[in-house]
């Protein structure tokens, strides 16, 4: 398996009605504004410029979705936690966001990324007891990890991870691709 895929934009969605079908496996990217799910995307397509990345929080709104190879899509979701916008938008994309996380029949796993430099946030621990509230099916990815110090620290991460959500929880650095490989073998034979 190569350490990435060709990927492309397909396209930007409000709400479950505007998505198109693939007839692929899809993996939904869930977690905090500026947790690094744009860069996640870029990272496992080894192209920069695929998905948009920003320092401001927030900045997602739709629901974009990227297909890799024809093997399975991603779709990039609005982060939890940040955003200015008013009660009423918010309010608009939970209920949005909701029904395509609970009525999407393509959604193989759910992957909530969480930040490895700092704490689970309260608002993971709320996500993930959203998720478990409607059994689904979820992984954990730890972001940034190229700027934990060590090795050693990443493997703490991971089992700090592991123990507080369970489940499968694979490190990833946008930095460079060590961990690639087995978060597209996850994607390709889920």
């Amino acid at each position: 398996m190569t350490n990435f895929m060709q990927a492309k934009f397909i396209q930007s969605a409000e709400k479950l009605s505007q998505c198109p079908q693939f007839n692929l496996p899809e993996f939904p990217l869930l977690g905090r504004s500026n947790v690094g799910k744009s860069s996640f995307i870029n990272g496992i397509a080894n192209n920069k410029k695929l998905a948009k990345t920003s320092n401001t929080p927030g900045k997602t709104r739709l629901i974009n979705l990227f297909n890799f190879s024809d093997k399975f899509i991603i779709a990039d979701l609005p982060g939890y936690g940040y955003a200015k916008v008013s009660k009423e938008v918010q309010n608009r994309w939970q209920k949005n966001l909701e029904e395509y996380l609970l009525k999407r029949e393509d959604i193989k796993c759910l992957v909530q990324l969480v930040d490895g430099r700092h704490e689970i946030q309260k608002n993971d621990y709320q996500m993930r007891e959203w998720v478990s509230a409607y059994n689904l099916p979820i992984i954990t990815v730890i972001t940034k990890t190229d700027c934990i110090s060590s090795h050693n620290k990443v493997a703490q991460a991971v089992a700090h991870v592991k123990r507080e959500f369970g489940g499968e929880v694979f490190p990833f650095s946008a930095n460079n691709n060590r961990y690639n490989e087995k978060i597209l073998e996850f994607f390709t034979s889920a």
